[in-house]
């Protein structure tokens, strides 16, 4: 693999997972127990849709909440659409209006069915229809009547994505969690903001957990110098912490832990939103499990930020700056994985 990084990257203070002597850049000679790069396989990520979140809801807290949490689909009655015109001159609202059970956006489009089921067996006649809304809303009067296992294997393969009415967290939880799989997400009817914040904390959580990525450590063998090249700087709408990057490589199979700026070094000062990520040939991980190149990153544009830990998350590109600079070349190899890799980065 290779990419081209900022000097900054090289300092030990940069890496604390990892172990750098820095001394011997000069010299062009390598102990191979001295240099280690983490490295990771990008197989693994995980690629399922993101569970959804609509909020229906006549208080103007439990609304802030939402907003301020990053959910803003709002559900109204259609006689209520004097409150979304009035929530939409304090905050970016989606919303969406019942009528004779169908659900329609603010244009008047039909993007919802609500099916209310009250007994198994109504369950069962029920069959997802070509003809009906790309959601589905399912509300159960007693929802511990009917298993929600029940309800996720009834729509398995219908395409639709499907949602539960809960009216706390923890019905919503069952709902997203049913058969491992659950339902594509739930319609949070509160009025009180704890069901927000308690719903929020546990869908932390639960991207916590599901969206470990595995890392490796590879072994540097070689460092030369090796021209001139193009190097793009990612500076990010959020502040990254120590341990925390971008994953970027030269192939998408197996991409290297590019480390933030956050950390002061001899040369530089903090500054914690900052990448030098690579050369503009080189891949850098995005949402979706999925990649880009460098020189196609742009202010807007979303990117994941992972730590030494394999821990990620997504965020936005404020701005990208690509500038000539010096590389040096590093040779690394992952025992087992990979035979070899090379390493480029800005030289010092």
């Amino acid at each position: 693999m290779a990419l081209l990084l900022s000097s900054s990257f090289v300092s030990s203070t940069q890496l604390p997972f990892s172990t750098f002597n820095t001394d011997k850049w000069n010299t062009g000679r390598v102990n191979k127990n001295s240099y280690c790069f983490t490295m990771c396989s990008v197989s693994n990520s995980s690629s399922s849709k993101p569970k959804r979140v609509w909020i229906w809801t006549e208080s103007k807290q439990v609304m802030t909440a939402a907003v301020e949490r990053g959910w803003n689909t709002f559900v109204f009655l259609s006689e209520n659409q004097q409150l979304a015109i009035d929530w939409s001159t304090i905050a970016l609202l989606d919303p969406l209006f019942i009528k004779e059970g169908e659900v329609y956006d603010s244009g008047d489009r039909r993007v919802g069915s609500i099916i209310e089921v009250s007994t198994p067996q109504e369950l069962q006649q029920l069959q997802p229809a070509d003809g009906q809304a790309e959601n589905i809303v399912i509300d159960l009067p007693d929802w511990q009547v009917i298993p929600a296992e029940n309800i996720v294997a009834s729509f398995q393969g219908s395409g639709k994505t499907v949602f539960a009415i809960s009216k706390t967290p923890s019905e919503a939880q069952i709902f997203l969690e049913a058969l491992e799989q659950g339902l594509g997400g739930i319609v949070l009817k509160v009025e009180d903001v704890k069901a927000v914040l308690a719903l929020k904390e546990y869908f932390d959580g639960r991207n916590e957990v599901s969206n470990l990525l595995s890392l490796m450590k590879a072994t540097v063998t070689r460092v030369d110098v090796a021209g001139m090249g193009d190097r793009v700087c990612v500076d990010l709408c959020s502040l990254m912490r120590p341990g925390e990057g971008l994953l970027v490589g030269s192939f998408a199979r197996g991409l290297f832990l590019v480390h933030s700026e956050c950390l002061e070094s001899n040369y530089i000062a903090s500054r914690p939103f900052r990448v030098n990520a690579g050369p503009v040939h080189a891949y850098v991980l995005v949402p979706g499990g999925k990649t880009c190149y460098l020189s196609e990153l742009k202010s807007g544009k979303e990117v994941i930020v992972v730590d030494q830990k394999g821990r990620q998350r997504t965020a936005v590109v404020g701005r990208v700056k690509i500038e000539s600079r010096p590389l040096i070349l590093v040779e690394a190899k992952v025992i087992k994985l990979f035979t070899a890799s090379s390493y480029r980065m800005q030289k010092q």
